[in-house]
Parts: C-alpha cells; sequence; structure tokens
C-alpha cells in the first residue's frame, strides 16, 4: 500500500443510471488483482453495490469506497449512482477525488445524468477521462456518441482510441496513443497487441497527431522538438499530456466494455501513467482564504465527505487526508465545533470490507468509526491548527412531503431516525412546520424519499406515511373597510370591556399616509412569514389609554398569524386605530386583544381578502422529442411558460408553476421521459390565486372549522 502521495490516484466514476459504472469497476478491482473473481450486479455479488437496498433495486444508490494497487501505484475508485436522485453522493465524491471518469452508454449517447454530474464536474475543476462504455451492445454507436458528448461539453474531448468494431461482434480497440491495436479473446482479459491495419492508419494518424499538438502545446520544450523533429515519443507524449489533463485543457476518450472485459487494463494503465496525483493539484482553498497543499510532512487535516450509520458499529467516516500523516490514536481537533477526537482505528475500503492500517499520507482516502462529534462537511486537525475547509454545496430539495405515523408514540420515534439519517444524507431536510403543523421532508425526487421510508420502516421499526404537505398561503386584503368590535364580559366581580374602531387597507411601500386621522404612533412591522404589518395609533382625547397599544397590537398578530380565511398568515396590511372606548375597572390588556383581534377580523372579510400562493420558478431539461409532452403537462398545472432555449439535444424549459401543482412533478416528469428528464425548482413569489381555486380553499378551511 503505498505512502507516497505522488503515487495515489483518486479516481471517481460518474454516468447516467445504467452507465455500466458498477460492472466497470469490477472489471478494473479483476485486472488490478484487487479480486479473483468478477461479481455482476444481477448476482447480487459486486464489490461496489453490497446493500440489501441495492441488491433489492438492482442500481447503485450509494457511493462506494474501493482500491486497487497497479504497478507501484494505489488507485482509489469510488462508484457513484446515476439517478439525480441522488445527486449529493457524487457532489461529496467529487469533492475529495482528482479525476472524474464519466462513464456513457454507447447505445443511448449522452443522458441526462450525464449532464448532471458535468455540472459538477466543472464547478470543482476536476480533470475528466470519458470512457464510452457497452461496445458490446447490439445499438452501440462510437460515433454518435462521440459527437453528443463533443456536442454538449465541448470540443476539450479528444478520443484517444476508438473501435474497430462495435455491436456484438466488438474485440479490437485501435488505440492511436500508442498507435497499435488491441485485439481481445473471445471473452475478454487480455488483448493481443497488433500492428493498426492500414485501412484504419489515416485515421489513427490524425488522432495520434492532435494528441501530439496537445502535448506540444503543455511544454515548451516539447514545442520545439514537436518542430525540429516532426513528432514525439511516447514518454514525451505522456509528460505533455499530463499536464493538458491536470489543467482541464483536455478530456481523453476511451471505449470499453466493462462486462466483456474489453479496454479496461488499458483504461488503467492510462490512470497510472496520466491522471494526476493529489501532489500535482492545486492547492485546496480554505474558509479564510488561506491554501493548504498535500504535503506528508506538513501538520495533519482531514475532511470528512460521508458519514454512515451501520448496525453494531455506528458511526462510520470517510475522509481525505488533506495534509500530513494519519496513524491510529491520534487525536485531531474538529475546526468545525471544537471537539477533540481520537482515531482509534484506521481503515481503507474495499466496498463492504473495511481494511485495518497503520498510516495514511496526505491525498489518501481512508476511513473511521465511532467518532463522536465528526460529521460530514467537518475538518479536523492536529492540536494547534486553524484550518477549516469550505464545505460542499449541495443541491435545493425538488420534492417535499409530509410525513406521519399510527401513533404519537411511533412519531417521536419517527422523527428520531429522520434527524439520524438527515446526518448522513446532506440533500435530506426535515422540517417542523409550526405553521403548517406537520413534520416535512425534504428531497431530491421520489426515489430519494422512497429509499428513506424504506429505511425508516427497515432499521429504525418505524411505520412512515406520506402525503401532501399543506401549502403555506399567504391572506392580504385589495381593499379597504372600517370595522369596530366591542367586547364586553361580566361574570361577577371584575369584567372585561374593551371597543376598538379601525381602518384595515392593502398596505404597499411608499404609500400616502392615512387622511381623516391624527397619527400619534406609526410602527411598520417586518412580519417573520414576510410581508409587513403597518400599525397607526391615531387615538385622540384620551378614548384608549396609550397603555393598551402592546395588547392591541398582539391581538392584531394573534389574526394575522392564523387569517380569516383559511387561517394562513397574513401579511402587507395597514391598521388605522383612530376611535374606541374603555372602562375605568373592566378594562384590561386581554379585553382590548380580543376586541382588537375580532375588529381586524370584521375588517379584513369587508376589505376584499385575497388569498396567495407561493410561486416556484421551474427550469426543466428534457430531450427534443418529449418536450410537448413536458409542455402540455405544465399547461396542466397553472404553469407559465417564461422561456425556452437548447442546450445541445436538449430542450431547456423556464417555467412559473404554482407549489399547488408541483405535487408528485418528479414521478409524472420520468414517467413522461423514461427517466430521461431533470428539474430544479426555487421559490420566486407570491401570487395572486385564481378565484375559483380561492373560493374552494375558503370552502375547505370552513368545513373544517365546523368539525
Amino acid at each position: 500500500m503505498s505512502a507516497n502521495t505522488k503515487d495515489l490516484r483518486n479516481v471517481v466514476l460518474l454516468g447516467h443510471s445504467d452507465s455500466g459504472k458498477t460492472t466497470l469497476i469490477e472489471t478494473m478491482l479483476y485486472e488490478g488483482g484487487a479480486i479473483k473473481r468478477r461479481g455482476s450486479v444481477e448476482g447480487q455479488n459486486t464489490v461496489s453495490d453490497h446493500t440489501d437496498l441495492e441488491h433489492e433495486k438492482g442500481k447503485t444508490i450509494f457511493s462506494h469506497q474501493m482500491f486497487v494497487n497497479w504497478k507501484n501505484n494505489k488507485i482509489n475508485m469510488i462508484d457513484t449512482p446515476g439517478f439525480d436522485d441522488f445527486v449529493g453522493e457524487v457532489v461529496s465524491s467529487l469533492k475529495v477525488v482528482d479525476t472524474a471518469i464519466i462513464v456513457l452508454n454507447a447505445a443511448n449517447g449522452v443522458e441526462v445524468g450525464t449532464e448532471l454530474v458535468w455540472e459538477y464536474v466543472e464547478k470543482y475543476r476536476t480533470p475528466a477521462i470519458f470512457v464510452i462504455n457497452q461496445m458490446d451492445h447490439p445499438k452501440a454507436d462510437f460515433e454518435r456518441t462521440l459527437e453528443q458528448a463533443k456536442e454538449r461539453f465541448g470540443p476539450k474531448l479528444v478520443p484517444l482510441q476508438y473501435p474497430y468494431n462495435s455491436g456484438a461482434s466488438f474485440n479490437a480497440i485501435i488505440d492511436a496513443l500508442r498507435m497499435v491495436m488491441y485485439e481481445f479473446p473471445e471473452n475478454g482479459g487480455k488483448p493481443e497487441k497488433k500492428p493498426i491495419p492500414e485501412s484504419e492508419m489515416a485515421r489513427a494518424n490524425e488522432m495520434h497527431n492532435a494528441l501530439v499538438e496537445i502535448a506540444a502545446e503543455n511544454e515548451e520544450g516539447l514545442m520545439e522538438k514537436y518542430f525540429e523533429e516532426g513528432n514525439l515519443s511516447e514518454d514525451d507524449l505522456a509528460k505533455g499530456i499530463t499536464i493538458a489533463l491536470a489543467k482541464q485543457q483536455f478530456f481523453p476518450v476511451f471505449v470499453t466494455s466493462g462486462l466483456k472485459d474489453m479496454g479496461s487494463g488499458r483504461l488503467m494503465g492510462f490512470i497510472d501513467d496520466i491522471a494526476p496525483s493529489p501532489a500535482d493539484r492545486p492547492a485546496r482553498k480554505l474558509e479564510n482564504g488561506e491554501e493548504i497543499s498535500y504535503d506528508p510532512n506538513d501538520k495533519t487535516t482531514i475532511f470528512i465527505y460521508k458519514t454512515i450509520s451501520e448496525p453494531q458499529v455506528g458511526m462510520v467516516s470517510y475522509f481525505k487526508v488533506l495534509s500530513g500523516k494519519l496513524k491510529p490514536g491520534d487525536e485531531l481537533v474538529n475546526a468545525n465545533n471544537g471537539e477533540t477526537e481520537r482515531i482509534s482505528q484506521l481503515f481503507v475500503a474495499e466496498g463492504k470490507d473495511r481494511i485495518p492500517v497503520d498510516e495514511l499520507v496526505a491525498g489518501d482516502l481512508g476511513v473511521t468509526v465511532k467518532l463522536k462529534y465528526g460529521h460530514s462537511n467537518n475538518t479536523l486537525n492536529s492540536k494547534g491548527l486553524d484550518r477549516k475547509i469550505r464545505p460542499m454545496q449541495f443541491p435545493e430539495s425538488r420534492i417535499r412531503k409530509a410525513v406521519s405515523t399510527d401513533s404519537t408514540a411511533d412519531m417521536e420515534k419517527l422523527v428520531s431516525a429522520l434527524h439520524r439519517i438527515e446526518e448522513e444524507d446532506p440533500t435530506l431536510r426535515v422540517e417542523h412546520s409550526a405553521e403548517l403543523k406537520q413534520t416535512i421532508v425534504h428531497g431530491q425526487g421520489q426515489l430519494h424519499l422512497d429509499l428513506v421510508k424504506q429505511r425508516i420502516q427497515k432499521e429504525f421499526g418505524v411505520k412512515m406515511n406520506f402525503e401532501n404537505p399543506k401549502i403555506p398561503y399567504r391572506e392580504t386584503i385589495t381593499g379597504q373597510a372600517e370595522a369596530d368590535y366591542r367586547h364586553k364580559k361580566q361574570s361577577g366581580g371584575s369584567g372585561q370591556f374593551g371597543e376598538i374602531h379601525m381602518r384595515v387597507e392593502n398596505y404597499y411601500d411608499d404609500m400616502p399616509e392615512p387622511t381623516g386621522v391624527n397619527i400619534r404612533q406609526k410602527d411598520i412591522e417586518d412580519l417573520p412569514w414576510g410581508g409587513k404589518l403597518a400599525f397607526y395609533w391615531c387615538i385622540v382625547g384620551g378614548a384608549i389609554d396609550n397603555r393598551y397599544i402592546g395588547a392591541i397590537k398582539k391581538g392584531i398578530m394573534q389574526q394575522m398569524k392564523e387569517g380569516p380565511l383559511t387561517g394562513s398568515h397574513c401579511q402587507n396590511v395597514r391598521v388605522t386605530v383612530y376611535d374606541g372606548k374603555m372602562h375605568s375597572v373592566d378594562s384590561n390588556d386581554i379585553s382590548f386583544q380580543l376586541a382588537a383581534s375580532g375588529a381586524f377580523r370584521e375588517g379584513f372579510h369587508k376589505a376584499r381578502p385575497q388569498l396567495l400562493e407561493p410561486i416556484y420558478s421551474v427550469e426543466i431539461l428534457c430531450p427534443d422529442e418529449d418536450t410537448g409532452d413536458v409542455m402540455g403537462d405544465l399547461q396542466t398545472r397553472r404553469a407559465m411558460i417564461s422561456g425556452m432555449d437548447s442546450e445541445g439535444h436538449y430542450q431547456k424549459i423556464l417555467a412559473e408553476v404554482p407549489l399547488a401543482e408541483m405535487h408528485d412533478y418528479g414521478s409524472t416528469l420520468r414517467s413522461i421521459t423514461g427517466g430521461r428528464a431533470k428539474f430544479t425548482m426555487k421559490f420566486s413569489e407570491y401570487q395572486l390565486v385564481p378565484p375559483n381555486v380561492q373560493q374552494e380553499l375558503v370552502k375547505v378551511h370552513a368545513s373544517l372549522q365546523e368539525v
């Protein structure tokens, strides 16, 4: 096992679901001697997909860390899910690797899942290698897939290889870097090196010359040598394209059949020879703007990129050593919470297996267990260091569901279990909404939340039900009205008395001051839920003492918190209190609080009340051929299309859609497009609810009040 940062390679396999990542990584492990026999996804015996949930779904759901020793280097590999519901696993993996291997399905071309991961590859400025996999598929089309990839990801994609034949007869690869043809036995494995057929020499030479130019452009000495000799040696080529890859100036393209073990060994050799080590990557930025390099002689800093909870083990933490060396027994201080942690055990991961090690150096990936205070996104340092890595940023949630159980006792267990999973999964958010009186989970898609539900029931023994969450409507008024209300209660002894006259109207910034009144006090309140309350105290002649101002405002606010129309929060209202009466004995705070609440409620109903609904900006990326169906579905959701654009062979649709119409949208979109589309949504603004919708909502609320 390597103890030298220069001898490490950290790669992540990314791509759309069914591109063959797990099968390819299994073959790579086999080629490197890490396993003696290749497993299969169907056989539920791959090193990567080892959880019961993955066996049940037949898909990668979690990221998995593995390694293989190849020649003199240690190659750490992370397999990731292809569904965008689990994009958090992609984001966290990209944070700690030095090269991304983007796997394309030769039969399906560039798919939307590939588009998604590319955004993060660009964001993290990660060197990338493209692999057109499944060349043995009957519908494999290298040329089409390469053309789509160049169209979407740019001219920096440069093929190093192409298939001599493809489909069921695929068994040979032309390699333009080494100018050789690899011919594989029928069942794959080690190829035989053969001369490139004469019919392919023109194309191979053209590709080779393109690689020579890329190499020469990145090293001044190589450029001179190229001009003098007209070519570069294999070592010179390797030197130049290593620099080009590390600087993201070109993205090499390989071809493979992971299933038949064809081309994976050559890919491993390229990673070993050309892919950057952590030492070749730029220094990493800290939160304070300073930098940290992968220096094994520095003090120790590690970054936790993933945590999971295992039965009988507890919390398992996956991390990258960013500087120094880490040994069992070392004590590190968590820069995020100040707590000291002792690294009692140190491992490297091979799927579900953890192999104890005595030391990990800067740049390596490792695992430890039973940290008390360490979580994802935490930086741990040697004592005396003040370093904190910039945290991973995860995408906003796209789906929300209210959760419930069959009993109050189970609800407490459920909330505890949800928070436990929330610690592991940064893309899951658990919200306890006092406004809606619901516990709401926010996730990346229905598949994501279904997985959470399955885990809750299996691991924690709690039944969880999903239902559509209530919508956080807002109430306001569009007119002006006056109202008065007298609260009077007499039941022996001191009674209660308070009378208030007020004017209510719609409030907006810079509106003229109210007329016909003497303004004594003016308060503009920013409401906790958004919008404003403008409160004007215009009492003259002592009709109501100033000491009741606080109680009157409290009564108004209580009514605004549960509005008269649907019980939703009210906003943007101006209240002018201009008259009233009090009693020397019976008037008190509670009397005027109740009187203010009653007067506001009556005035609100008379001032043309209007319901507002949250509108979300939705961006959808879908294949050209599905655009019409997607647009048609949006129209049924009261959507306003705000724009359209082309991105490669995909259409981007921009729309403003009421949140109330977005229930189960992810499932519908997946059904319409066969899983080839993605969407994001973000709160935009509140808008007026259509009259027919408002009438129905008010009617439903009234019926619930009668129960």
